[in-house]
């Protein structure tokens, strides 16, 4: 269900019978690619400091109210948004909505807390540098959309995050952090009136902020290396693919699940199970509001690092060759099916699906729409995603390369 409050915020809700926990999601159209440049990583740095403590509550209050009913509360910042979501029993639904609204509108942002954040940013972005799978996907993206938000990095650089003043907080908050920018999602078990009224109650302030425009950006084809003193070698490949608008994302989705989305996959059980080149290879998608991808991922020994990059070229023709056969069709649908009806058993997953569709789509799949969309979808539609996709010649790779 959706209801629009006063302010001209959304709040989008699903009552799920049987259960007695609740979860609520505060959903923000802020993360790194509504950024400027000299502010990257602003969103993720927000998403910190408002846990830090506001006019009424601490730090250390919020954690102990929150646990003081058994709940939990957490959040992330992606490319397109920002989330800010917490679960417990339904008799507590008002507290939730307390503690996530003060935090939303009365978070201190002190220069104190601010100082002391940033040095615990720069140590989540040194220990991402230390990863080198994170470092070489992060990479990738950096330089496949080059000059373009959607590739700066979530949590910014160093510099950045060294350059990020109270006051630049201060704007993009006000600039971001508004009705128009945020939906509310609550699944599990409450009342409903009682809901809405908390909502408009806790949730009915607010003004409008900045109208922001995301310009797509231009795929930058190429091949990246740098060397590192470690063990393997880690690869990253990019292709050109479908943004979040198209009617193709989940031919999309069927395609890399058979290509290299699981362990049955075409990937996995050549590269690793056949030839036992890795322990770890996939393939992904990443799909957003201005433009979308289909990744790769591996880690290998320096001296398989080359056959390992034939391989996966040589696994890409084949599917252009041959095509797609009935019995991976089957059983891939099969599971995205499966995923998307397991989900309703989870009051997370259902908040968290709600919230993300209603921000950035403006409207909810439902679980009978995507099931539909999935049987229907037949080979030749999975063919045309994987000629789109790997017959382009837009193609970015980077390269860890390991001593």
């Amino acid at each position: 269900m959706l209801y629009t409050l006063n302010n001209g915020m959304q709040l989008v809700y699903e009552y799920m019978p049987n259960v007695k926990s609740v979860s609520v999601g505060i959903w923000v159209r802020a993360g790194s690619m509504y950024e400027k440049k000299s502010e990257s990583g602003i969103s993720h740095f927000i998403e910190h400091m408002l846990f830090k403590g506001t006019q009424k509550r601490s730090a250390k209050r919020i954690a102990e109210e929150i646990d003081s009913v058994g709940g939990q509360i957490n959040a992330y910042t992606a490319r397109e948004c920002t989330c800010y979501y917490s679960r417990t029993l339904g008799e507590s639904l008002e507290l939730l909505i307390d503690i996530l609204s003060d935090m939303y509108y009365n978070s201190l942002f002190s220069e104190s807390d601010i100082n002391l954040e940033r040095k615990v940013i720069i140590e989540e972005i040194n220990m991402y540098e230390d990863s080198p799978e994170d470092l070489v996907l992060d990479r990738l993206e950096e330089n496949m959309w080059k000059d373009n938000p959607l590739g700066f990095s979530i949590s910014g650089t160093r510099e950045s995050v060294f350059g990020i003043t109270r006051e630049n907080i201060i704007d993009y908050y006000k600039r971001r952090y508004t009705p128009e920018n945020t939906v509310i999602s609550v699944a599990g078990c409450f009342d409903e009136k009682e809901l809405i009224s908390l909502c408009e109650k806790y949730f009915g302030e607010g003004q409008k902020g900045e109208d922001f425009v995301c310009n797509a950006p231009v795929f930058n084809s190429g091949k990246w290396e740098i060397q590192k003193d470690i063990e393997q070698t880690h690869i990253a490949i990019g292709y050109e693919a479908y943004d979040l608008s198209s009617d193709k994302i989940y031919a999309l989705s069927v395609m890399n699940n058979i290509f290299g989305g699981s362990m049955s996959s075409r990937l996995f059980q050549s590269v690793r199970e056949n030839h036992g080149l890795c322990y770890s290879i996939y393939s992904y998608t990443g799909v957003f509001p201005t433009a979308g991808m289909l990744g790769i991922y591996t880690g290998v020994s320096p001296e398989e690092a080359e056959k390992t990059l034939e391989m996966i070229d040589e696994e890409t023709n084949l599917l252009l060759k041959n095509g797609v056969r009935d019995e991976e069709l089957k059983r891939v649908c099969n599971q995205m099916k499966c995923s998307v009806l397991m989900a309703r058993e989870s009051v997370s997953a259902r908040m968290s699906e709600n919230g993300k569709s209603q921000l950035l789509l403006g409207r909810i799949r439902t679980d009978d729409e995507i099931t539909k969309i999935i049987d229907s979808l037949k080979k030749d539609d999975i063919m045309k995603v994987a000629e789109d996709v790997f017959n382009s010649d837009k193609k970015a790779v980077y390269i860890i390369r390991g001593d």
